[in-house]
């Protein structure tokens, strides 16, 4: 079986984040990370191949600037067995639609595949449509949103937790799957994985590689765009309410009215 996992090289959530002058995120000039949402379909891409035995293989694939080879590699050093990254100028500020189409010319030059996985979502965008997107381009059908994954030969049945109910949706590989944070902790590397991630291939794509034309993606081809953005206003010093007369619940009560709050 052969699993390509997606993975989002994504900036640290605790860094101070910027936007460029075009209005996107600044994802060079920030320390970055493995979008943690992904580290959950990575950890469910290795339990199905440790139950699925050798003949497996789990590929990490991002998209992204440089330095997002530290996404993939963090995969492997989880388990992966190889990585991919596909990086070129022309794909800055791609959107939704552009970074999908990407995924999916890599997914197939990486192919054949049996399963392509997800996270939920990424952790700076949060846009949680880049599954039902790629699976389009791929012709593939879709489970997302699993909570559980369970596999028998060619048949993958999901549970997807709602508001007021649980789904079990099952379909037949090749599809694309998503996971959710609830799906199972992701493991971290141990010193013999970090070691042994060194060893693995990991291969670096362009867009010619993958026969995408600069036309097609980054910044002049996006669908969307932001037209301007707020810098965070500083925190403001928080109001001490002293109860010397016992007046002061009544003065919380006004407080969290005026802020709707009840």
């Amino acid at each position: 079986m052969n699993i390509v996992v997606c993975v989002k090289y994504v900036p640290d959530a605790t860094a101070d984040r910027q936007f460029e002058s075009d209005n996107t995120v600044d994802r060079v000039g920030v320390d970055g990370l493995l979008s943690e949402l992904d580290e959950y379909a990575v950890e469910q891409a290795l339990q199905l191949k440790e139950k699925a035995g050798d003949d497996t293989e789990v590929t990490a694939l991002c998209v992204g600037p440089e330095k997002a080879v530290d996404a993939v590699r963090k995969a492997l050093q989880m388990g992966a067995d190889k990585g991919i990254h596909v990086s070129d100028e022309a794909i800055a500020g791609s959107d939704y639609a552009a970074t999908s189409l990407v995924l999916a010319k890599a997914v197939e030059k990486a192919g054949p595949v049996d399963l392509v996985m997800c996270g939920m979502a990424s952790t700076d965008a949060a846009g949680s449509v880049v599954p039902a997107m790629l699976a389009e381009r791929l012709g593939l059908p879709q489970v997302t949103l699993a909570s559980v994954v369970e596999s028998q030969g060619d048949q993958v049945r999901i549970k997807r937790d709602g508001d007021t109910a649980t789904e079990v949706i099952g379909g037949t590989m090749p599809l694309v799957l998503s996971v959710t944070d609830q799906s199972g902790e992701a493991r971290y590397p141990s010193f013999k994985g970090i070691m042994a991630a060194k060893k693995k291939p990991l291969e670096t794509w362009s867009l010619s590689d993958l026969g995408v034309d600069a036309g097609e993606v980054g910044i002049g081809a996006a669908w969307t765009a932001v037209e301007e953005t707020t810098a965070r206003p500083p925190r403001t010093a928080g109001e001490i309410v002293k109860d010397e007369d016992g007046s002061g619940a009544t003065a919380l009560t006004e407080f969290l009215a005026s802020k709707k709050f009840i």
